[in-house]
Parts: structure tokens; sequence; C-alpha cells
């Protein structure tokens, strides 16, 4: 069952191990989904997955606490492998690769706001989620709790659940207004042709390669 929680968001739950059916049907219906996860670290197959927050258009926020040793979320996994619903990630690279190791999830399509972001704002070296949402969303976001035990899923702070609500609340409206950018630039054909690597990019990482890119 949800929790009530923090009052930043109009619909917030947070539920263990999957979506409610309730909650999977709703974001169903999405033509865009943003999507963030906190993990033990930044290693894979080392540091193990423990949230995964979604947000809709409609402002409905939900954290799904994924438990120690768990390797299915069976609705969660449905939502994000909907061809029609576009996610939403900051650095995709890191949240898609982490969504394949921890719980089998191959996530597509993708818009990534930090590609989107280093392809449209060429006017400024600050590419992090906070800048980015300050500047094109007018919202400061408080990154207090980016760095704490997120391991700990079953007594998670509220000030940890806010921040994890907010990392997504502002990704579609910053998507939005990106892909205004880089329509008008001429390069969103160029970013949509970036986007479709990501996976493969994540599954490098989830291999440990190094940059084969590299002469």
């Amino acid at each position: 069952m949800p929790s009530q929680v923090p009052s930043q968001a109009a619909r917030f739950a947070v539920f263990d191990d999957d979506l409610s059916q309730e909650w999977a049907s709703f974001y169903s219906d999405s033509d865009a989904l943003a999507v963030d996860t906190e993990a033990m670290g930044l290693c894979h197959g080392r540091d193990r997955l423990c949230l995964v927050q979604i947000a809709d258009r409609e402002d409905r926020v939900c954290c799904v606490r994924i438990a120690r040793g768990q390797t299915r979320a069976p609705r969660l996994q449905q939502v994000l492998e909907l061809g029609h619903i576009v996610k939403v990630f900051h650095y995709a690279r890191f949240d898609v690769a982490a969504l394949r190791q921890g719980l089998g999830i191959a996530v597509q399509p993708v818009f990534c706001t930090k590609i989107g972001s280093r392809l449209a704002r060429t006017y400024s070296p600050r590419h992090g989620l906070k800048d980015m949402v300050q500047e094109l969303c007018g919202v400061e976001l408080d990154k207090g709790a980016q760095s704490s035990d997120w391991g700990r899923v079953d007594q998670l702070t509220e000030q940890q659940l806010a921040y994890a609500a907010n990392d997504v609340r502002f990704l579609l409206g910053a998507m939005d207004r990106l892909r205004h950018m880089l329509e008008r630039e001429e390069r969103l054909e160029l970013a949509q042709r970036c986007f479709t690597c990501v996976p493969t990019l994540a599954e490098l990482d989830r291999q440990h390669f190094g940059n084969i890119f590299e002469h």
C-alpha cells in the first residue's frame, strides 16, 4: 500500500518492491514519464539499486523501494518498456544501466536531459540537474540528501523522499523546453540519434568497459 509523504507533490506515494496496479495503469496512459534512480553508489554490479522514482504530467509522483536481493518488478518493467512512452532521465546512461542491472528492465525510448542540455545550452558550462532546472523551470532544487544511505529503504527520511520526488517532478517541463531549443537550433535530430545510443553505452558500463571509442 502507498504511504503519504511530502507535501511538495500533489499526489505522492511510496511503494515496496513494485508499482501498484492502479499507478501502473495511470502511468501506462502517459506519453512521457520522468524517471530517476538511487543506488548505493555508482559502480554497477557492486552498488545495488535502492529506489526508483517516477513522475507524470499530472504530477503523480511515486517512489518504489527496491529490497536487497530483489531482481524483478513486473509492473514497473511493463511500464518502463512500453514503446509509446518516452522515459525522461537526467544522465540516462547511469539510470538505464542501473535498471537493467538491478531489475532486468530494458528501457526504451529515452530522452536524456543532460545530453539535451549539452546540445541546446551551449552558452553554459553548467549541465547538472540543479542548474538546468533552475534556468529552464525557475525552481531551485535542494540537493542536500544527494549523498546519503539509500540502502535503508524501509527507513528513508522525509528529506530523502522529498529529494527523490523533486529529482523527477521537473524533468518533463525541462524536456519540453529543451525540445523547443533543440528544434530551434536544428539539433533535435542529432539529439534523438544520441538518445538511441544510450542503452548501448549503458550496457558497456554494466560490463565495465572503458571508453572503447578512444584511439
